[in-house]
């Protein structure tokens, strides 16, 4: 398909490659942990539905981030989800599965989308469907070696690895080429547990300098 249907890239995931992952028993322990990420420098946020009340507090967690970040929707399966995560504003929309009516959708509305997949065949349908970037899920089974193997057949593939990623593997992953890295529990840790939410802040700074750095090597 042509590119000028395909939303970009973020500036915010652009300059910072990592979308910090939230799952909790509730929506509304959301905001401090997003607060504390944004403090550490994360600035793409994936709410998660397996999370209940996202989309009751979603609007208000937008509000409340304002400009310093963006608010996208993870665990989408559905094409109802997909639209109710729109019409409340996500910034970006990421599925598990290969699902082309989910990235049409978003394409249309010119709102990233980052369809998961695992084989070549999952992968690039996604990605001629319209992606804006594929997430290789789950990451941890195959390594950064394979977005080296992918990017035989498919050079322009943009790919974001998710599942089992850490501060040392996101930046191995980087520098194989991924556009950016989703992380969830390496980078939360305890914090819907009553962690020290300074912790997490240290962890986001040292996972945004571990990244760039990568970044840095990659584009020198």
């Amino acid at each position: 398909m042509s590119t000028n249907t395909r939303a970009g890239l973020s500036t915010h995931l652009q300059d910072v490659p990592v979308v910090a992952v939230l799952r909790a028993q509730d929506a509304a322990e959301y905001l401090p942990i997003i607060n504390a990420l944004l403090d550490g420098g994360v600035r793409s946020i994936e709410l998660t539905l397996s999370t209940a009340g996202v989309f009751e507090h979603l609007t208000e967690i937008i509000g409340a981030v304002g400009g310093r970040g963006e608010i996208g929707v993870g665990t989408v399966t559905t094409l109802a989800e997909t639209e109710q995560a729109l019409d409340a504003g996500a910034a970006f929309i990421v599925t598990p599965i290969s699902d082309q009516a989910i990235v049409k959708a978003c394409a249309e509305h010119g709102v990233p989308v980052f369809p998961g997949g695992l084989t070549p065949t999952e992968l690039y349908s996604s990605w001629t469907a319209g992606a804006t970037a594929v997430k290789v899920f789950p990451a941890s089974t195959v390594g950064s070696d394979y977005l080296k193997q992918l990017r035989g057949p498919f050079p322009d593939l943009l790919a974001i690895p998710s599942g089992g990623v850490d501060s040392v593997v996101a930046a191995e992953w980087i520098a194989a080429g991924a556009c950016a890295v989703s992380v969830g529990g390496p980078l939360i840790g305890d914090a819907f547990r009553g962690g020290n939410l300074n912790l997490l802040t240290e962890r986001a700074r040292n996972l945004v300098a571990s990244v760039q750095a990568a970044q840095a090597g990659v584009h020198s």
